[in-house]
């Protein structure tokens, strides 16, 4: 499996960036998880929009899913300019049943459900979900292909079932929105401790921290989930990579 950051921002993107926003590959397979703010202009550094053969959204908030009407617009464009690709089926959640209905458009794309309290079989990927605590209904996920696991927290406060669910996994995605002096758990949030004892606790290879905010300095964010995680630790920038096809 291959992991790239696409984009990786909290809440809105900073000049020529995306906020969350990342391309799993295995194979010829190619799915994007999450398509927030700006997605669409980065997406083909790293893969041409016709080459994807699905998208995965954790929830609906705005940084997660804001391109995904761009997405749409340019899928519909494909068949008037002769570059016709196939309806894109988008993954989501019905705990929301009018933003699910959203992601279906014309020919250009489809609404596929995924129930959190069910694994998923997509191509390649084994995917298991984990309700997480949020504001909006929101899906953590854990990928499984090839012998290899990557977990992607989604958007949550800390909650102990996260342990068991990124438990070993080779890589661990953990939002860290916070800095450790900031309880995530109003905001439905991690802070870097927060993010330092999953990754510890679940006895992960790796952790990469996204979702970042937009004030203080992230090696900071580093430097404080080091005082509890003493495994491999990376912060997400655009077009970071991890593993191979």
């Amino acid at each position: 499996m291959k992991w790239t950051v696409v984009g990786f921002w909290g809440g809105h993107p900073e000049i020529g960036e995306a906020t969350s926003s990342y391309l799993l590959e295995e194979g010829d397979f190619r799915l994007l998880v999450d398509c927030g703010s700006g997605v669409l202009a980065q997406l083909p550094k790293y893969c041409e929009l016709s080459k994807l053969n699905a998208v995965i959204l954790s929830h609906y908030h705005h940084d997660h899913v804001a391109d995904i009407g761009v997405l749409q617009y340019a899928k519909h464009v494909e068949k008037y300019i002769g570059t016709p690709s196939g309806t894109l089926p988008i993954y989501g959640h019905q705990l929301e049943p009018d933003k699910f209905q959203s992601l279906t458009y014309e020919e250009a794309t489809v609404g596929v459900p995924y129930r959190i309290d069910e694994s998923l079989q997509m191509g390649p990927f084994q995917i298991d979900f984990l309700q997480t605590v949020h504001p909006a209904p929101c899906a953590a996920m854990r990928f499984t292909s090839g012998g290899k696991t990557i977990v992607y927290t989604a958007d949550t406060s800390f909650i102990p079932e996260l342990i068991p669910f990124a438990k070993d996994a080779d890589l661990l995605v953990a939002e860290c929105s916070l800095y450790k002096e900031t309880d995530g758990k109003p905001m439905g949030h991690l802070n870097s401790l927060d993010v330092g004892r999953l990754a510890e606790e679940a006895h992960v290879k790796e952790c990469l921290l996204t979702h970042l905010p937009h004030y203080g300095d992230h090696e900071n964010l580093l430097k404080e989930a080091a005082t509890v995680y003493k495994g491999k630790l990376a912060l997400a920038k655009s077009g970071w990579s991890w593993g191979s096809k």
